[in-house]
């Protein structure tokens, strides 16, 4: 039988990975207010590895307290500029300005997952990336958002690696699915340790 967890997100990349990695996997959003506690924690300068484990954490919390049977994982991401955290635009307009704010130089992605039993953490980590984008024109980038907004409007960055947004990048440091918003290979390697996953 495969591993069985709960995964506290709707994102469909990270539902994508875990099944295509052999989990099986039920969907439950949690609901919680990322941008007030990411605002609180940014408000007491909380490091931005610290923001994406913390609201990783919350949503997996929120979701084990109802199933606490189950083995129940939260993830988050967040982009690290310069020590500045930039989150997901709001509008087309917020996003061609986030870009053109990274463009010719080199972000931090965070890719924090938290996994919950029985109501308490037993499990997390932080991946991180580098990575440098080119520096594209304003035709390009003003074309690539009128292409890909519907698509990239709840990424952080506003890029889709796996898609068109690769051609925004120069280079790319770090694991792919770190990238992607999750740390799959450390993940593996747990659920593995713990008997989750056949050796």
């Amino acid at each position: 039988m495969p591993a069985s967890l709960i995964l506290a997100s709707g994102s469909e990349t990270r539902r994508e990975m875990l099944q295509n990695a052999g989990l099986e996997i039920e969907i439950i959003k949690p609901r919680v207010d990322e941008e007030m506690m990411r605002d609180a924690m940014l408000a007491e300068d909380a490091l931005p590895r610290d923001i994406a484990d913390a609201l990783a954490e919350m949503k997996a919390r929120k979701v084990s307290e109802k199933h606490p049977d189950r083995l129940v994982l939260g993830c988050d991401q967040v982009l690290d500029f310069r020590g500045e955290l930039i989150s997901k635009a709001r509008s087309i307009e917020e996003a061609r300005e986030q870009l053109i704010k990274l463009r010719g130089a080199r972000h931090t992605l965070l890719s924090a997952a938290v996994l919950y039993e029985e109501g308490k953490p037993i499990w997390r980590h932080v991946g991180q990336a580098r990575l440098t984008t080119r520096v594209f024109s304003d035709a390009f980038l003003d074309d690539y958002l009128a292409r890909n907004w519907d698509d990239v409007r709840h990424c952080v960055g506003c890029y889709k690696l796996e898609a068109e947004g690769v051609r925004l990048f120069a280079q790319v440091e770090g694991n792919h699915f770190t990238v992607l918003g999750l740390p799959l290979i450390e993940l593996v390697n747990y659920l593995t340790l713990k008997g989750e996953l056949q050796q």
